[in-house]
């Protein structure tokens, strides 16, 4: 069962649930919600605003929803859903509904904006600022490692207004 939850009372390690558990990045497409995994971001505090940074390739789907939205989730799960997570990164929802070929079911947040049920933890985050990364302010290691083929991510910061855990 979900329980709405203050933000501040997450004593998850945000290091293990993002960069090793990963997470899904939910918004909308029409009708129909649109899920990417991502295993780069952030949470912490600026402008006074709990919040939550990702960071999406430039080429993704999600990216071209997350530009038309203003809200967006992170979904976090437990390792029983490992392959649904690892399919959601491999495939790309303007081929494929990820959502219905992983048997998630779809809920709504208060302002409209979906997540799943399958998770244990869901951020709900409003976008306050978009920026492309810049390729010169990148370590030339991180773009040997990254950015061979120069698909650069560009960061949102969302600020997280609401938490539903489990």
């Amino acid at each position: 069962m979900w329980k709405k939850i203050d933000p501040k009372t997450l004593t998850e390690n945000v290091f293990s649930m993002i960069g090793d558990q990963w997470m899904l990045v939910n918004t909308r497409d029409g009708d129909r919600c649109n899920t990417m995994t991502a295993s780069w971001g952030a949470l912490g505090v600026i402008w006074k605003k709990p919040s939550a940074t990702i960071y999406i390739r430039q080429s993704r789907y999600t990216r071209e929803l997350l530009d038309r939205n203003e809200y967006f989730t992170l979904s976090f799960f437990g390792e029983d859903y490992r392959e649904q997570l690892a399919l959601c990164g491999k495939k790309s929802g303007r081929d494929t509904d990820k959502v219905k070929e992983c048997g998630f079911t779809v809920l709504e947040a208060e302002c409209g904006a979906p997540y799943l049920d399958q998770a244990q933890l869901t951020l709900v985050c409003r976008k306050r600022y978009v920026q492309p990364l810049d390729p010169q302010s990148i370590p030339q290691d991180a773009r040997e490692a990254f950015y061979g083929d120069e698909d650069y991510h560009i960061m949102y910061i969302g600020e997280i207004v609401e938490a539903y855990q489990k």
